[in-house]
């Protein structure tokens, strides 16, 4: 007898703050991946702009970068037709089932969030609360979609672990009720660092221009930021400790081109680090360019991200409001009859 029983696919969930320009480490560390995992999984993919207000954003940047975020992921390779994609604020859910994973999640807990001591000193005139409640929309953001797989770089994973105690509290208290989500941390790829210091996470909020590549910006402009990229003293091209820059840049190396770590080192045995660091900015600017055009294509039709930004939200919210329903239903709040 023939069985037409399909195999239920896993679900996927993950996001980028739309608070400054994307960098090749949000590419390579996040959404390179996430083009790849639609092959397999159902994925939702979120620009996740009530995260980017805990740090004062100009109003009118927030709105261009939200839809310039959305452009970016489809020239990166998200297809709108395998993949949900939305804007966070568009969908009430995730602040609805927040508060009420914040009613769930210790104190403690969050105050033992690297992210919130890091961002605590950074910007210490605004340390705000949903700065230290930001790990709890986070959660409520994976669990709404019973989120199973969740692509992070390594400094996220925190993020996940507290996600996955909240989610086994809750059921552990009302029934079974969330999926505990798993991170997915890819082996290349994972952290890219900062060009200018690379004991930092290149960060797209860094001060500092040089710190990291921009996605859009222009060949000429990524080819010179690398090749000013901070090295040791040493000239020869190997992966190994106290080598930090150059580890970073055979990391970015090996993400564009899938050559390990010992082909890139026999490949550059006996040249210095002025051909590596050329070689990894020519690769980098190639690699980016279809990235690029396929970008200001998108943002120059912007009914078109409008009605994506639409479906998008339908498409989500019907999910989120499943879930949030049961929680409410859960937790015992009196639900009027449709």
């Amino acid at each position: 007898m023939e069985n037409n029983t399909e195999i239920k696919r896993k679900k996927i969930f993950s996001g980028v703050q739309p608070s400054g320009v994307l960098t090749i480490g949000n590419y390579l560390g996040a959404i390179k991946n996430w083009v790849s995992l639609q092959q397999d999984y159902d994925c939702i993919y979120c620009v996740v702009d009530m995260h980017a207000i805990t740090v004062r954003q100009n109003p009118a940047d927030l709105r261009r970068r939200t839809l310039e975020g959305l452009a970016l992921y489809i020239a990166c390779g998200i297809d709108p037709d395998k993949s949900i994609m939305f804007v966070q604020s568009h969908v009430p859910a995730h602040a609805e089932l927040s508060w009420v994973l914040g009613c769930n999640t210790m104190f403690g807990e969050l105050s033992r969030m690297t992210q919130f001591k890091d961002k605590s000193k950074k910007h210490s005139d605004n340390v705000n609360a949903g700065l230290f409640t930001y790990p709890v929309l986070m959660a409520a953001d994976i669990l709404l979609y019973q989120t199973d797989v969740v692509p992070v770089g390594i400094d996220q994973k925190q993020h996940i672990e507290i996600a996955r105690d909240i989610a086994e509290r809750f059921n552990g208290v009302y029934g079974d009720t969330f999926t505990v989500p798993e991170a997915y941390i890819p082996k290349v790829g994972m952290k890219i660092t900062s060009l200018t210091d690379p004991s930092k996470k290149m960060s797209k909020s860094d001060p500092n221009p040089n710190s990291y590549v921009n996605i859009i910006e222009s060949r000429d402009d990524t080819i010179r930021k690398i090749k000013r990229a901070v090295t040791d003293s040493d000239s020869e091209v190997r992966f190994a400790e106290g080598k930090d820059g150059i580890c970073n840049l055979m990391n970015i190396y090996s993400s564009f081109t899938g050559k390990s770590y010992e082909k890139i080192e026999k490949e550059f045995t006996g040249k210095g680090y002025g051909d590596f660091k050329l070689a990894v900015g020519e690769t980098c600017a190639d690699c980016l360019q279809p990235i690029r055009d396929e970008f200001s294509r998108l943002t120059a039709d912007k009914s078109y991200l409008e009605s994506l930004m639409k479906d998008g939200a339908e498409k989500a919210g019907y999910i989120a409001r499943k879930t949030l329903s049961k929680v409410y239903r859960k937790i015992g709040f009196y639900q009027l009859p449709r």
